[in-house]
């Protein structure tokens, strides 16, 4: 038999030559498409559910909300192990699926169970959420947004955040093969509301009052159209915060003598930042930093030269010299 192979091969030079290299050109082509990570991803199959509730204990965690979606989560098909982690204002229950199950089936068999578990915890105390399809070794590629020498006082901690979050972020979560992109570091901008105690006491308003106010007057509503042949005339009201002396004309209730009581009134409307716990730093300065988390299963080196290219795009938004 080896005999004839090397005898065909002696007189069918060419026909061997083309062979060659077509299984050259077919080699190279698949080494760049050869996924390559630096390492393997050996993670079950699992979906997370996520629960976050700051007001309780860790105790209160596990008998309100852990439980409940164990118990809603243990009925599905195809499961080999359910666990959960309870700790203060946190709760992830951990749905472990057998390896030649599909995790799309399984994130889907996971949301059709979650209003049932969503029922099964008190009002109030927790909105249960899947994660996203990734891993503990899904991280492949971590940035820093940092200002550059003399435009700190123009990007401070907060507005680096906030680039972060509403620019950066957003323009990475559309890249192919990332399930998520994960911002930490500065300080999460919010709009403060600081009641004056004393003035609710003398205007005799609660707090639940000013909660009441701020969200009926956080809302566009619309009234049908009016029918002017050959025109329609399209009746609309917007009622949506834009600013924060919106926030502070919010009427919270009327006086005996008809003198409407504004949120300026009782508070003062200011810009304030999220509690945080760390800090993230650039040569001794602050910055915020982003974990691009991928899609399970995906190419870690596409994924990788996908989300190069993209940060590259990014880039030239900003002026080379200031961010």
């Amino acid at each position: 038999m080896l005999n004839r192979i090397i005898d065909f091969s002696v007189k069918n030079k060419l026909v061997i030559g083309l062979f060659t290299l077509g299984l050259i050109i077919w080699g190279v082509m698949s080494l760049k498409t050869l996924p390559i990570d630096a390492v393997p991803d050996i993670t079950n199959n699992q979906v997370q559910v996520i629960t976050l509730s700051p007001s309780l204990a860790t105790q209160e965690i596990e008998q309100f909300i852990s439980y409940p979606i164990e118990q809603t989560m243990s009925t599905i098909p195809e499961i080999q192990e359910v666990r959960s982690i309870s700790r203060f204002g946190l709760s992830v229950v951990t749905i472990v699926f057998h390896d030649d199950a599909d995790i799309y089936w399984a994130r889907q068999q996971v949301a059709e169970r979650l209003p049932e578990a969503k029922n099964s915890i008190p009002p109030g105390l927790g909105n249960p959420e899947m994660a996203p399809i990734s891993t503990g070794l899904g991280e492949i590629y971590q940035y820093v947004v940092h200002a550059k020498p003399g435009y700190e006082q123009k990007y401070d901690a907060t507005a680096l955040r906030t680039i972060q979050d509403w620019i950066v972020r957003r323009q990475l979560l559309g890249t192919p093969g990332i399930a998520e992109v994960n911002s930490f570091g500065g300080f999460l901008k919010q709009y403060e509301v600081a009641l004056n105690i004393d003035k609710l006491r003398s205007y005799n308003i609660s707090i639940s009052d000013i909660f009441s106010a701020l969200e009926k007057n956080n809302q566009n509503t619309g009234g049908s159209y009016i029918d002017k042949k050959p025109n329609a005339y399209f009746i609309r009201s917007e009622g949506l915060i834009n600013s924060l002396d919106d926030i502070g004309r919010i009427v919270v209730k009327n006086t005996e003598t008809g003198v409407p009581i504004t949120i300026n009134d009782v508070a003062t409307v200011r810009f304030g930042t999220a509690t945080r716990y760390g800090a993230l730093t650039r040569d001794d300065r602050e910055a915020v930093g982003g974990i691009v988390m991928m899609l399970k299963g995906s190419n870690a080196n596409e994924v990788v030269a996908s989300v190069k290219a993209k940060m590259e795009q990014i880039k030239n938004h900003y002026p080379r010299r200031s961010c």
